[in-house]
């Protein structure tokens, strides 16, 4: 079990204890005790410095806004603005940086151009170009904490993941994975990313949104195994209404997942909630 807790601003007090909790009420459990992302950051640290010092990154004092503003054409959504290498070969080290700008400098990755391919256990091969579509990425943010993809690498790799599975809304971030992965000489694990849980409009439920949780199902008196039951058949699988965790898995066949986003409607959420 590992609870990634670098982004300051989404982690709040309590949350991974409730995350922990609803893991334990549906039946779920872990080996050993849980990995916090943030007792790693000595070593995140050095795994940034050590891509300074090979010439593969270097100090970026670009702002959000800034990179948005730089964009020839409007960003769409919720797609990420491509980097345009502003402060590529710019300074000479992160100390240099912030002297001569005046300000807090983060560390990009200098993506090299081409495309790759990648093979996924689930929905076959994709070709990337992560400098086309999203230019340098940053490794370790202004504020210096490590970024998001160098911190799942490094974590992945700590504990020997060999196996990754997760929805197909991350394949894109799989490449820069892959990238990081090959530089700091890191095995790749094999991936599987499968489509999404949508309300029944198409839209990807999400906590800020408030979509249904599983802690008011919990404290509406809904029995676990009904919800355990749901979501074992929208993955196919041939189990009964209530089922636990153990038994769905007994039987879980990834072949029978559906190639297509599964959708949690209204008469779901109500028959969820009534299930005793």
């Amino acid at each position: 079990m590992r609870l990634e807790d670098l982004d300051g601003p989404r982690v709040r007090p309590g949350m991974a204890e409730a995350a922990l909790r609803d893991l334990e009420w549906l039946g779920l459990d872990w080996d050993g005790a849980p990995l916090l992302q943030s007792r790693g950051l000595p070593e995140l640290v050095e795994l940034a410095r050590s891509l300074l010092a090979r010439g593969l990154a270097y100090a970026c004092v670009c702002t959000r806004a800034e990179v948005r503003h730089a964009q020839s054409a409007p960003q769409q959504g919720d797609a990420e603005p491509r980097y345009p290498g502003t402060c590529r070969g710019k300074y000479g080290s992160l100390e240099a940086a912030e002297r001569l700008s005046g300000r807090e400098a983060g560390v990009r990755f200098a993506v090299p151009e081409g495309v790759i391919e990648l093979e996924d256990g689930f929905s076959g091969s994709a070709c990337f170009d992560v400098q086309a579509e999203v230019g340098d990425f940053l490794i370790a943010r202004r504020d210096g904490a490590p970024a998001y993809q160098l911190a799942v690498v490094a974590d992945d790799a700590r504990q020997g993941v060999s196996d990754v599975l997760r929805g197909d809304d991350l394949l894109p971030s799989t490449a820069r994975q892959w990238l990081l992965q090959r530089a700091l000489g890191f095995a790749h694990p094999n991936w599987f990313h499968v489509p999404l849980v949508t309300d029944e409009h198409g839209r990807r439920l999400a906590k800020r949104a408030d979509d249904l949780s599983l802690a008011e199902l919990r404290a509406g008196g809904t029995d676990p195994r009904a919800v355990v039951g749901w979501a074992a058949r929208s993955a196919g699988m041939p189990v009964p209404e209530h089922v636990s965790p153990a038994e769905a898995t007994a039987v879980f066949d990834l072949g029978r997942v559906p190639r297509s986003p599964v959708r949690l409607g209204s008469a779901d959420i109500a028959a969820l909630r009534a299930a005793r």
